[in-house]
């Protein structure tokens, strides 16, 4: 939700409280974002990857928010057959980084390599 008449500090306590309400909930949580638009010159990955370490701040632990990208989102779209998870069969784009994401949620926003439909589109790791 915006809250336009609201500082940037009232928000991120709302958004902070609500994090940890679902949290305590044991509700499956799921995140992306739809909202490139609010994003001009960045790409749909680009423009939700910036909202996850929100979600770290928020009090999430880093497993917990790759979950909620990868395995929940594929289960509350009801395509966990299809996408989710690296396994024979399913669809998977796949990126690399260079640091632990669970250690530094923000290595996420530093994407050194990725395979889209098993082509690797762009290698900053090594060698092609």
């Amino acid at each position: 939700a915006e809250f336009p008449d609201a500082s940037d500090e009232s928000r991120d306590r709302v958004y902070d409280s609500l994090v940890q309400r679902v949290m305590k909930s044991s509700v499956k949580f799921a995140a992306g974002s739809d909202m490139g638009w609010f994003y001009p010159g960045k790409t749909r990955g680009e423009a939700s990857i910036s909202r996850f370490p929100t979600l770290h701040k928020a009090g999430m632990p880093s497993l917990d928010v790759i979950r909620a990208i990868t395995t929940n989102a594929a289960e509350m779209l009801g395509w966990q057959d299809r996408i989710g998870a690296v396994e024979p069969g399913k669809f998977a784009d796949l990126v690399a980084v260079s640091g632990d994401p669970l250690a530094d949620i923000s290595e996420l926003e530093r994407v050194r390599f990725v395979m889209k439909d098993g082509q690797v589109v762009r290698n900053e790791l090594g060698p092609r």
